[in-house]
């Protein structure tokens, strides 16, 4: 495995937490994080990738006409811009 360094500035109590969950799991710092962000990386490149196939060759334009038809409406409070 070839591996880079990088380093990471977190916020104590991240850090913290971090370093409390990866002794739980009875692993080091540095392994803990890097499982996270292998973690993370996987959720988002399959969510990028099943939205991608989901949308096939649409493009953002395709729904101004379901969009002009749409009831106009006030946001529910506490959603407004």
């Amino acid at each position: 495995m070839n591996r880079a360094s990088y380093p990471l500035k977190l916020p104590a109590s991240v850090k913290a937490a971090a370093a409390r969950l990866a002794k739980e799991d009875g692993v080091s710092l540095n392994q803990w994080i890097s499982v996270a962000i292998a973690q993370k990386i996987g959720v988002v490149e399959t969510a990028a990738d099943f939205l991608s196939r989901r949308a096939g060759k649409a493009r953002a334009a395709d729904m101004l006409p379901f969009l002009d038809k749409a009831k106009r409406e006030n946001p529910p409070v506490g959603d407004e811009a």
